[in-house]
């Protein structure tokens, strides 16, 4: 009989995380949940996971931290980002600070088990050019500022020379949970 793997859910989202929980323990995961970085560090005292899921957006936090504390901690975890603000700003951060892969929402367990699998690059990927539009580049520029100021709306908006209700507008029109 095989041991049971390890993975923790950093997830803020109450019901998407209950969801994913479930689905996990009925592939033999052993779960548990943390919603922000210090419940991260609260369980990595005495339990170490072989798998994690991080949200990139946790609140005001941002899940970029969790990755880094996590790779920290365990050097061989497969961690997947989890995202409904995908942007390639924030992919590349998350490679660099540890994940395995980076995952847009919706995403559900299939993907992110496969995602954990996929330990090297594919050599075979596609290379042609994807036109970007207006909208697309706007929104990288707008994640890259976000990550700048580590998720802070109000020094955002400042920096893009926008009013902090309209990037708060703009930002739930594209959110995906």
């Amino acid at each position: 009989m095989s041991e049971r793997r390890q993975l923790l859910i950093v997830e803020d989202d109450d019901a998407f995380a209950r969801t994913l929980k479930r689905s996990f323990e009925r592939r033999d995961y052993d779960v548990r949940v943390a919603t922000n970085p210090e419940e991260v560090e609260a369980l990595l005292a005495d339990w170490r996971p072989g798998y994690a899921v991080v949200d990139l957006k946790l609140g005001n936090a941002s899940g970029l931290a969790c990755v880094q504390t996590l790779r920290d901690a365990h050097a061989a975890m497969r961690i997947v980002v989890l995202t409904g603000f995908a942007s390639i700003a924030t992919a590349v951060e998350a490679v660099k600070l540890g994940a395995s892969y980076y995952l847009a929402k919706p995403s559900n367990t299939d993907d992110i088990e496969a995602a954990f699998e996929r330990a090297e690059g594919n050599v075979d990927a596609p290379l042609d050019a994807r036109p970007s539009s207006i909208k697309t580049v706007e929104w990288e520029h707008i994640h890259q500022t976000l990550v700048e100021t580590n998720f802070n709306i109000s020094e955002a908006a400042r920096r893009l020379g926008m009013h902090r209700r309209t990037l708060a507008r703009k930002l739930e029109k594209r959110q995906v949970k």
